[in-house]
């Protein structure tokens, strides 16, 4: 078993209206539904070929708004807890394991944004590339150098900066590895979020088939050099996506 912590490693749209999600998500990305046995819950992998890349599963309460959530991982998760309520986060429930699959900790930075810390129990799943993998994952926020301390101290994650037309970007990483990037959020009105990115042939051209299938494109597509061509939407349960082209 190989661990890489600080990685993004799994995926999870949080809805109450799974089937509709199982309905878009296929005829939207390259990727297919398969219904797996998990004990005491009904759970949904989205798969890219033979692998799982990501779940759907409904939430633990009612009224709480469809979303995307990311797991990061963790040598320790009860520990990695701990630096989290230090550094002024917060826990949403107790942590909890899963037979075969792991432990898991969901909590929040102290901007609200939500991750799961995760230690998988047979190693990272298997790393994906090409059309439908996930590529990026953006830490959208209120005050991006106040949260850099934070993810420091909880996950160890270093930063690299560069000033972009809208303000200062941070690339967040564990040595030279690259785990994500750190904005301050286009809008007020917008929450703290973690958003995520996938994978596509051709940004435009996904997310106009995002638009066929029932969801709503945010903003306009954009090109960064050396970057790539994204685009975002919120799909038919409102949980808000972003795909991309990278640049060759």
């Amino acid at each position: 078993m190989s661990y890489d912590y600080g990685k993004f490693n799994w995926f999870e749209l949080v809805t109450a209206e799974v089937e509709r999600a199982k309905a878009f998500y296929p005829e939207t990305l390259p990727w297919k539904a398969k219904d797996a046995e998990m004990p005491g819950f009904d759970y949904t992998l989205l798969m890219h070929g033979e692998t799982s890349v990501a779940g759907l599963t409904k939430p633990q309460q009612e009224g709480v708004p469809s979303h995307w959530l990311s797991y990061v991982s963790v040598e320790d998760v009860d520990a990695t807890a701990k630096k989290v309520v230090k550094h002024g986060g917060k826990l949403l429930a107790d942590a909890f394991d899963v037979p075969t699959v792991g432990r898991m900790q969901p909590i929040t930075d102290p901007e609200g944004a939500a991750l799961v810390l995760f230690h998988a129990a047979e190693g990272e799943p298997p790393a994906t590339e090409g059309p439908g993998s996930w590529h990026w994952n953006e830490l959208w926020a209120n005050d991006p150098e106040k949260l850099l301390a934070f993810y420091e101290g909880v996950l160890g994650w270093t930063n690299d900066s560069m000033e972009m037309p809208n303000g200062t970007y941070f690339v967040l990483k564990n040595g030279d590895a690259m785990r994500g990037g750190l904005m301050k959020k286009p809008t007020a009105e917008i929450p703290s979020m973690w958003l995520q990115y996938v994978t596509v042939e051709n940004a435009d051209d996904a997310v106009a088939r995002a638009e066929r299938n029932g969801a709503k494109k945010l903003g306009e597509l954009m090109d960064v050099p050396g970057v790539g061509r994204f685009g975002m939407f919120s799909d038919p349960t409102g949980a808000v996506l972003g795909v991309i082209t990278p640049a060759s």
